[in-house]
């Protein structure tokens, strides 16, 4: 036989561990130093630099 269960649990369950889920990106997002936010930045603009170095003019 089928588990009997309660939907509004159910649903509730649900949303609860979707916040949760978009708490932990929050905070793997957002949740940094201003030195961990400005060594991010910088090494994306060294890779800008290395990949615009690199590119070939157009003929």
């Amino acid at each position: 036989m089928a588990e009997i269960i309660n939907l509004r649990s159910a649903r509730k369950a649900k949303a609860k561990a979707e916040h949760t889920l978009q708490a932990q990106t929050n905070r793997a997002k957002f949740g940094r130093t201003k030195a961990e936010k400005l060594r991010d930045q910088a090494e994306a603009d060294r890779a800008a630099r290395a990949i615009d170095g690199a590119l070939r003019e157009v003929p």
